[in-house]
Parts: structure tokens; C-alpha cells; sequence
């Protein structure tokens, strides 16, 4: 059986809208590879080996073999103590190592910043879809005869969606004012 097979056999066993929101998520990450430069791809790559500790075993052997080679073989040693080379080579791989780490952090920063963006989105559109269930939950319990009739000021103020451009500028003020309090110099 392929695995494509494999994936067909899996998905029909999800209901629609969870296959779509798979797949949504899985073109999320596609679209994140492919727009992913080749210089982009190599420095994944080259990251994703120094951070597994088979490197951090073999950097460790070998600057232990740096060093005992120069000690114990005298007539070998090409970088007596203190050892100026290794320190050299050792800071310029740290230099290496820290760019490649925050190239890589850069672009897993632009595919966590597109993920919050579409929890953010999936945030509103599920507001609003509870706002309408709560609506009509009232709408029907007003409708139907055998339910008595009671006003609930917070099922109404529910029902309607909020409005995402006016939350944000709430959200921006309280923050501004927390900022604002944080800010002011203790005068005691």
C-alpha cells in the first residue's frame, strides 16, 4: 500500500470540516517550505544538525583531541598551550553558529507569525459563530410557547459579535494606560 493510500484511508476517516482543517494546516507548512530560499533550506539544515547532540559528542572529541594531540605528542604539536588556534577556531564556529541560529529562528518567527495570524482569524470567525448560535438559541426560546418568556440582557448583549477593530483598540488602550502606570517614577 503507498502513502498516499495511507493518508486517503486516514482522511476518510475524519469528518469534512476536520479534513479540511488538515489540510489547511498542512498548506500552511507547504507554503512555508516553498517560499523557503535554497540559502534558507542549507541553513535549516546545517542548524538542525548542530542541534542534536551527536554534534555537541563529536565538538567535544574533538577539541579533546585537540588538545591531546599538542600535550601528549610533542613532536606533533602545531598549537601548543593556550592553545590560540583552537580558541580562534573555536570562537569563529561559535560566530558560525550563532548567525546560522538566528537566521533560522528569523523564518520559524515568519511561520509562528502566519500561524497566529490564522488563530487569530479562526478566534473571530468562531466568536461570531457562538454570537449567532446564542441568537438563536434566544430567538427560539422566545418562539417557543412552553418556555416562559424572560428578558437576559447578558444572552442579548452574547448574541451580538464583537467587533475585532474595536477590541484591539480597547486591548491597545488598556495596555497603553498598564504601560503608562509602570512608567511613572515611585515618589515615596
Amino acid at each position: 500500500m503507498s502513502s498516499g493510500s495511507d493518508s486517503e484511508a486516514k482522511n476518510s476517516a475524519l469528518p469534512r470540516h476536520v479534513e479540511g482543517t488538515v489540510q489547511a494546516i498542512a498548506q500552511l507548512y507547504l507554503e512555508h517550505h516553498q517560499t523557503a530560499s535554497l540559502a534558507e533550506r542549507v541553513i535549516d539544515r546545517m542548524t538542525s544538525t548542530i542541534g542534536r547532540p551527536a554534534f555537541l559528542g563529536a565538538l567535544i572529541m574533538f577539541i579533546a583531541a585537540w588538545v591531546s594531540i599538542n600535550l601528549a605528542i610533542p613532536q606533533l604539536a602545531f598549537d601548543p598551550p593556550p592553545f590560540a588556534w583552537l580558541v580562534g577556531m573555536v570562537a569563529l564556529v561559535s560566530l558560525l553558529m550563532a548567525t546560522l541560529i538566528l537566521i533560522s529562528q528569523r523564518r520559524a518567527d515568519r511561520l509562528a507569525s502566519r500561524r497566529e495570524q490564522m488563530t487569530l482569524e479562526v478566534s473571530i470567525l468562531s466568536e461570531q459563530k457562538a454570537a449567532k448560535i446564542i441568537g438563536l438559541l434566544e430567538e427560539l426560546r422566545r418562539d417557543t410557547p412552553a418556555v416562559s418568556h424572560r428578558v437576559d440582557s447578558e444572552a442579548e448583549e452574547m448574541a451580538a459579535p464583537a467587533d475585532p477593530h474595536a477590541v484591539l483598540k480597547v486591548i491597545q488602550a488598556t495596555h497603553q494606560e498598564l504601560i503608562g502606570e509602570c512608567d511613572v517614577p515611585d515618589t515615596h
